[in-house]
């Protein structure tokens, strides 16, 4: 591998900067990011950086991926150094909580590699694709793929993009051996229930729309996601305690983005119409069964499915109608830039 008489060094700074500045993502990412382009021989790199314009850029999933072959540089390929820039990028472009959630789901490879005899399950399967130049004038991109994760960092002009942006924990709940009681997506679960079960009469007749889930979340993993049907119970339909109960849900999913960034998502969500905001149930109402739930707004949607594994595995994601891949950004970006 090509190494630098700096690389070390310049590393070794920038992880102290991560915990020494409320400085997340913005510059240091891009200087994280231009280090493991460095630190790639030539076949690494070829996995490793894309053009911000290739179509690959749309692709994602979150089966296994000996199922569904990922683009990118998987850490199983990558020395010690490269995996501590990889984990210092993941450091800076999430929240605390949302790095350790990242973290865990990784770690259930473990577990399901055990419970299945399973020697594909590998938490070094999880795979870095960069597009574009890192800290260029122009738009520029990272992907963090694999079973259960899919993160999409899309910067624009200095403003970061999350989205699409799905997490996932199989086993739900972790039944026995070192990791029993293993709850990844628990307050996601949990805070849904305690919603629900405060729905009285006819509140909870529109909240469960269906009396079946769908056994996966229902926008799966396409380039561009439309608003599903208006289903559930409306915004306005709401106490305001319950009102409150909605926003510890959404709060939840915005908690694994930093701060910054989740305050001005929120804020942007406020000034929207939240009156056709719309949490919606299908399934089950009591947990260890198969249930599911969405939360629509007019430019996001929330997606949990605990349907499969009888009702212990679990899918969850954001999606941005006009601003997943950054096309918001984007867009305003090419109006302001003449090119």
């Amino acid at each position: 591998m090509k190494t630098h008489p700096k690389f070390y060094l310049s590393a070794m700074l920038l992880a102290f900067a991560i915990f020494t500045s409320s400085f997340r993502f913005h510059g240091f990412s891009a200087e994280i990011a231009s280090l493991l382009l460095e630190s790639a021989n030539d076949k690494q790199k070829a996995k490793l950086l894309m053009a911000f314009d290739d179509t690959k850029r749309f692709d994602w999933a979150y089966v296994p991926p000996y199922q569904v072959a990922r683009n990118g540089l998987p850490l199983k390929e990558m020395d010690d150094s490269q995996k501590d820039l990889v984990n210092q990028l993941l450091t800076m472009s999430l929240s605390e909580a949302g790095y350790k959630k990242v973290k865990m789901i990784m770690s259930l490879e473990e577990v399901l590699a055990e419970l299945e005899n399973n020697p594909k399950r590998d938490p070094e399967m999880y795979f870095v694709s960069i597009f574009g130049k890192p800290g260029g004038k122009e738009p520029w991109a990272w992907q963090f793929d694999g079973h259960h994760i899919s993160l999409h960092f899309t910067v624009v002009n200095g403003e970061v993009s999350y989205t699409p942006r799905f997490l996932g924990s199989n086993p739900g709940e972790v039944k026995n051996g070192p990791k029993e009681g293993l709850r990844v997506l628990n307050r996601e679960e949990d805070l849904a229930f305690e919603l629900l079960n405060s729905l009285k009469g006819a509140q909870k007749q529109q909240a469960v729309f269906s009396g079946s889930t769908f056994n996966d979340i229902v926008s799966k993993t396409v380039a561009q996601v439309k608003p599903l049907d208006r289903a559930g119970i409306a915004y306005d339909q709401l106490t305001d305690q319950q009102k409150n109960m909605l926003w510890a849900i959404v709060d939840e999913y915005l908690a694994v983005m930093p701060e910054k960034e989740a305050r001005a998502r929120k804020s942007n969500i406020l000034k929207e119409d939240v009156n056709l905001i719309m949490f919606g149930w299908a399934g089950s109402d009591k947990p260890g069964a198969p249930h599911y739930y969405r939360i629509q707004g007019l430019s996001f949607l929330i997606e949990f499915d605990n349907s499969q594994g009888n009702g212990n595995h679990i899918h969850t994601v954001w999606r941005d109608f006009d601003g997943d891949f950054g096309r918001d950004l984007i867009k305003e970006h090419y109006v302001k830039v003449k090119h």
